[in-house]
């Protein structure tokens, strides 16, 4: 249970105050001078309030106030003063005092303090514990795979959190890529700081300008009052712009500038605002490409692209799909409170035999539908209406080996031919014209899976 501290030279004070919080509920207890106080607060962690006169003898509450915010910076210090001394309490304000009562107060005064630090104390807890759990959700354990292509994002967001170096994040649309901006700022000494994402491809050029560094009143038609700006949002945190390919060039050269100098105006503005923030960006397009069209200035592209993150599309790691399908699983149960209990292997192998072009987010897509539509306990190949069926080997021939295609081709025929036979593996064998055991050994080949 946390206590209130009292410290007073006058016991008389020290005696009503204890008396007065003790009918309203609250612990306390009371010492005379400023030394007995910093000595208790150290010996005893359940102090949240320390109520400190001002004027005392030996240590004034003044010092009292430095040495308890040295001990524990978020422990409240309230100091009653005379009014001959709220000089000294505007002082002790700007040392960290939470508040000031000025004596003689009425008894319900110094309730109303202690009641509005408490509450504010509480309230503070509460965020401290959704920040806590919002950097939980954004950790490696949220990027879902065993595959060596992933395993190799985590090794990189390992060796690049705790750097301040800009990143840009390249992949297809649904890859997951804010997921990996979110995991490197909640894995970095900025993880207490905003963290402020930017739609670069939700809005017009004008319209972005303002979002990015914030106008002022009457800089254009519509703008009634002045907006700060999502970078201004952003100071010490880290700001992530996604879809960076569609920015025109002329909010890309406001934006190399704060790259380079950390400053930037408003629209409307002839004033700098120097921020310190750090930049995350994405693109599901080649800038590289944009860069040698004229359409990306190449020396933006240079200072985005100081660390750049690869997120290979599902199809190429279709190892991590029984992964992700149970977690998945897992998530919309509890978010549509339903019960299923696992997947077949006809659907396991239907997910696994498909080539996702909407990537991990159409798979949690398909999942969720799954979760919600199944009337059995396990999800079973008619609950899972895919937008485009995989066509094995012809889904991208780009850049592959004749024998990478010909196992894509016997792959398919493989999981076609369960699905068929209903999963009977002799039957299939049979069907195939191979042995059992042939049939067995092409089934670990190609890790066809088991039901979840």
């Amino acid at each position: 249970m946390k206590k209130i501290l009292v410290v007073d030279d006058d016991m008389a004070m020290g005696k009503m105050c204890k008396e007065l919080l003790k009918s309203k509920g609250y612990a306390s207890d009371v010492v005379t001078n400023g030394k007995e106080a910093v000595e208790k607060v150290s010996k005893d962690g359940t102090y949240s309030i320390i109520l400190a006169d001002l004027v005392m003898p030996d240590m004034d509450g003044i010092e009292v106030l430095k040495k308890i915010k040295q001990q524990n910076s978020h422990i409240d210090v309230v100091v009653m003063t005379s009014y001959g001394t709220v000089t000294n309490a505007v002082e002790a304000m700007k040392l960290g005092a939470s508040d000031y009562i000025t004596k003689p107060f009425k008894r319900d005064e110094l309730i109303i303090v202690i009641e509005k630090i408490l509450q504010m104390q509480r309230l503070e807890g509460e965020v401290d514990r959704l920040r806590s759990e919002l950097g939980e959700k954004y950790t490696f354990g949220n990027i879902i795979g065993e595959s060596p292509k992933i395993k190799k994002i985590y090794e990189m967001i390992s060796n690049v959190s705790n750097t301040e170096a800009n990143i840009l994040i390249q992949g297809e649309t649904g890859t997951g890529k804010e997921l990996v901006a979110r995991a490197i700022h909640y894995n970095s000494a900025r993880k207490d700081q905003p963290f402020v994402k930017v739609d670069c491809a939700a809005l017009a050029e004008t319209l972005l300008e303002s979002e990015l560094f914030g106008h002022e009143k009457g800089a254009f038609t519509g703008a009634t009052k002045d907006r700060i700006g999502r970078f201004r949002t952003a100071d010490h945190g880290t700001i992530f712009l996604d879809e960076i390919g569609n920015i025109s060039l002329g909010v890309q050269a406001k934006l190399l500038r704060v790259l380079q100098d950390s400053e930037f105006e408003a629209v409307g503005s002839d004033e700098p605002t120097k921020v310190d923030v750090r930049i995350t960006a994405a693109t599901n397009t080649d800038l590289e490409d944009c860069v040698e069209k004229g359409l990306f200035r190449r020396d933006l592209f240079y200072r985005l692209n100081v660390i750049r993150i690869f997120l290979p599309p599902l199809r190429e790691r279709t190892d991590d799909i029984p992964m992700l399908v149970s977690h998945f699983l897992s998530l919309h149960n509890k978010k549509n409170r339903k019960n299923v209990a696992g997947i077949s292997c006809e659907a396991l192998n239907k997910l696994m035999s498909y080539g996702w072009p909407g990537n991990v987010r159409e798979l949690e897509n398909v999942i969720e539908r799954a979760v919600i539509l199944c009337k059995g306990k396990m999800i079973e190949p008619e609950d899972i209406p895919l937008y485009r069926e995989k066509t094995g080997f012809m889904h991208d021939l780009s850049g592959k080996s004749l024998q990478v295609l010909m196992d894509q081709v016997e792959r398919q025929i493989i999981i076609s031919t369960l699905e068929l036979t209903g999963a009977d593996k002799e039957k299939a064998a049979e069907i195939l014209q191979i042995s059992r055991a042939s049939l067995y050994n092409k089934i670990n080949k190609h890790k066809i899976n088991e039901p979840l």
